[in-house]
């Protein structure tokens, strides 16, 4: 259920903004040449791996607790800076996923330079290239999308976007990794703030976000939501999520051991 109390100037005004500044990124990802090619590109991944299972490698720092080895040659999907972890790996994953605007603007370089194929946000379309680019969608009302060709709503956190392009992929079962659903640093939710602190603990590697760098705090509440929405319709539609994060603090998915998985 929508918690009312969340409507609040803070958070409206900036929500209404945002929605104007959108309406030229929607006309070009609807009606430009660029749009067109890059919609075509997104259907050559529709049910590429129909009944197939998804490991789904969040950032939390459970990472590193986590046998990463026993992914080698399985079907991978990491986000946002995932990519400084690839050197301490013995394979690399078969997509990432970035959303966030803050991340892809600041490391915009490291993403046109990504090893393996990219999905990031429209908006950063002239700044990152060498990827495919996914739209958002500002609906108020959490929707879950399975035509990732449409604008699809983030959820308030860049897994709930990958969740709907493993559908859209075909993938039947999603095992989601280093989701540890906390994170030390506290205030305002979605709210975007410069860094103080000299080490990242909420993420695997203490350089992640580095000090001084602005970043939006993540809204757990709102991603609780998407995920749940998310849960409801791969059950409806016969698929499954599952959240193998060692330790983790979301209760949403059916829980399960990563071991389980990858025989």
């Amino acid at each position: 259920m929508f918690d009312r109390t969340r409507l609040n100037p803070k958070r409206v005004i900036p929500a209404i903004i945002r929605r104007l500044r959108e309406i030229p990124h929607y006309i070009a990802w609807r009606y430009s040449a660029m749009g067109r090619d890059n919609r075509k590109k997104l259907l050559s991944f529709k049910n590429k791996y129909s009944g197939e299972t998804l490991f789904l490698l969040a950032n939390g720092p459970s990472i590193n607790k986590t046998d990463l080895s026993l992914l080698k040659g399985k079907n991978v999907m990491c986000m946002n800076r995932f990519y400084i972890k690839f050197p301490q790996l013995d394979f690399k994953p078969n997509y990432l996923v970035c959303i966030e605007e803050t991340v892809l603007d600041r490391f915009s370089e490291d993403f046109s330079n990504l090893q393996i194929p990219g999905f990031v946000n429209w908006r950063l379309r002239n700044k990152i290239s060498n990827v495919v680019y996914l739209k958002e969608s500002f609906d108020i009302q959490f929707k879950f999308q399975p035509d990732i060709t449409l604008p699809a709503n983030t959820g308030g956190t860049v897994t709930f976007v990958c969740l709907q392009l493993a559908y859209f992929m075909g993938f039947s079962k999603v095992v989601i990794l280093g989701m540890d659903h906390s994170f030390k640093e506290t205030g305002l939710a979605g709210k975007a703030e410069i860094r103080t602190q000299d080490k990242d603990e909420s993420h695997f590697d203490p350089n992640y976000f580095p000090k001084g760098m602005k970043w939006v705090l993540p809204d757990l509440v709102k991603s609780e939501l998407g995920y749940a929405i998310a849960r409801d319709f791969y059950k409806k539609n016969g698929r499954e999520v599952i959240d193998a994060t060692i330790e983790g603090k979301c209760n949403i998915f059916t829980k399960g051991k990563l071991e389980d998985y990858v025989s």
